[in-house]
């Protein structure tokens, strides 16, 4: 295998999907500043990584639409990129069942098992896979099983397949948490866990080693951590190291957690997310160049975790600021080829 120095790191061709939320629109961003070319997609027309400066961008079906796998076939054939990066864990299952064709087309990805992305796609079937590996996690029950979950210290009703915060509420009891049962589709019911919630982004390269930051979430808005700073914790660390061997993780991953107040154990692992996580920024500003070796093991170039050490107490806060204040711009075409020298938006 090919190891580049810094300064002759190839320029790639990048498809990076899902540019509405801050894990994709960051990763678009920081891959267009390192001179990569890139192509942002997103299924809603008002997302804002259609609009960053630097990069090209398409709008694309949603990954439970049938029109899915056409509209990327299609941008795959215009943009002709070496490699997809997506920033949206439920287009995961379609683009493993496209494995062969895009490995045949010689365009890259860095992707978990089927067996893998369906455990962490189902907060149920990730509470029954850790907790038969002993993984400490929060108890989890699906509604016709609340009976089982303690009546104290405050439960948590979210749907069993749901991303960020959305649909997450708050209860006090088994009794609130029925009600709440009849307003989110498909729910399960966790127990709520006190203490300090964590991020960690992690690498898993080829041969699976992994290197793990993490991050203290200060202040979270709709699940994405606003505020944050890193911190060192061997035995968080370890157990993160654990969960990603357990479920078989490979490539970037976001795992979250707590160290707890009241468990009975130190730490606890609440969820598992084969992409970058929305504060992989602040791990990057800690020294951990995250992105660049995201991109050697993308390519098939060794991993160096000696690059992704990181410094304790680098603090990082996110705000809200205007892109753009023009008139709406012109929507990108949907599906439509791009040339080969596809120019940046």
């Amino acid at each position: 295998m090919t190891v580049f120095p810094d300064n002759a790191a190839p320029r790639r061709r990048l498809l990076v999907t899902g540019v509405g939320g801050a894990p994709g629109l960051d990763l678009a961003a920081c891959l267009a500043s390192a001179g990569h070319t890139v192509l942002g997609t997103d299924s809603n027309p008002l997302a804002p990584g259609l609009i960053i400066p630097g990069i090209s961008s398409r709008i694309a079906a949603r990954a439970d639409s049938p029109q899915y796998k056409s509209d990327l076939r299609t941008l795959l054939a215009g943009f002709r990129p070496e490699a997809i990066i997506s920033g949206v864990e439920r287009e995961l299952p379609l683009l493993i069942e496209m494995q062969d064709e895009l490995d045949a087309a010689g365009i890259r990805t860095w992707l978990p098992s089927a067996r893998t992305a369906a455990i962490t796609l189902d907060k149920a079937l990730f509470h029954e896979a850790v907790t038969a590996e002993g993984i400490p996690t929060p108890l989890t029950a699906r509604p016709e099983d609340i009976h089982l979950l303690p009546e104290t210290g405050g439960l948590v009703v979210k749907p069993r397949r749901g991303q960020g915060s959305k649909d997450v509420h708050y209860c006090a009891t088994r009794r609130q948490a029925a009600v709440l049962c009849e307003l989110v589709a498909d729910p399960i019911v966790q127990q709520r866990i006190a203490g300090q919630e964590f991020s960690a982004d992690c690498l898993v390269d080829r041969d699976g080693r992994t290197s793990v930051v993490l991050r203290r979430r200060l202040l979270v808005h709709g699940g994405m951590s606003m505020v944050a700073s890193t911190f060192h914790h061997e035995k968080a660390t370890q157990l993160v190291k654990t969960t990603l061997t357990a479920i078989g993780s490979v490539g970037p991953c976001d795992v979250q957690g707590f160290i707890t107040d009241d468990h009975p154990v130190p730490v606890v692992i609440t969820e598992v997310n084969h992409r970058l996580a929305a504060g992989f920024r602040l791990s990057e500003a800690a020294g951990a160049d995250l992105v660049g070796q995201t991109l050697n093991g993308l390519f098939n170039i060794p991993v160096d975790h000696q690059r992704l050490a990181y410094r304790s107490d680098v603090h990082l806060t996110k705000y809200v600021t205007e892109l753009s204040t023009q008139p709406r711009p012109q929507q990108p075409p949907r599906s439509h080829p791009c040339p080969t020298n596809c120019p940046s938006a």
